[in-house]
């Protein structure tokens, strides 16, 4: 007899990584920072829906609050405020497109030889679903996050930090020679 249910939940786990591959896939390829940024978003959802599937709500709901939510936002805000152009930002050099052709090998490299190993995921060690079940995912997340990964945790924050001063510095930059101009303006109008 055929167990309906892992067929069933087969089929959606591949089609949500599909949907994650295809939308990483625009996100490279798009030619505008918008659409790229919601092919993130498409990641971003798709990888909740995996969450799901793993049976950890828990991260699909940070995954959406946080990542689709609030650093797709900051993401969209610093490309609105930059407001880049494609005539600025040009073609690919012959030299990039070398880059992005070397790592692409290298990547598809790494993705068959772990395939081809045979053990892809990890072992559970003393994280068994049942004991997650017993204690709580969030308990579980938390207790972990605030101990043994501590300083990545920090590491992350102090870098999204910097990322947005350094957002905001180059929309500053962008906007000392408007208001340069809007002084040279109001002058010539006197």
């Amino acid at each position: 007899m055929m167990d309906y249910g892992a067929l069933v939940e087969s089929i959606v786990f591949y089609l949500f990584a599909a949907l994650a591959v295809l939308g990483a896939v625009g996100m490279a390829i798009a030619r505008s920072p918008v659409r790229s940024a919601l092919s993130l978003a498409l990641v971003f959802l798709a990888l909740a829906a995996m969450y799901v599937l793993l049976n950890a709500p828990f991260l699909a709901v940070a995954q959406i609050m946080i990542y689709a939510g609030a650093v797709l936002i900051l993401f969209l805000f610093v490309i609105m405020v930059l407001n880049p152009r494609l005539d600025m930002i040009g073609a690919r050099s012959r030299a990039q497109s070398v880059v992005a052709i070397v790592f692409t090998v290298a990547l598809g490299g790494l993705m068959a030889a772990t395939f081809t190993s045979g053990q892809i995921a990890p072992a559970t060690g003393q994280y068994t679903p049942e004991f997650v079940a017993a204690n709580g995912h969030v308990q579980v997340i938390g207790t972990l996050l605030f101990s043994e990964f501590l300083l990545p945790f920090e590491i992350a924050s102090v870098l999204l930090l910097v990322a947005i001063v350094g957002a905001m510095t180059l929309a500053r930059r962008e906007r000392v020679p408007h208001a340069e101009t809007k002084r040279d303006l109001k002058r010539d109008l006197r």
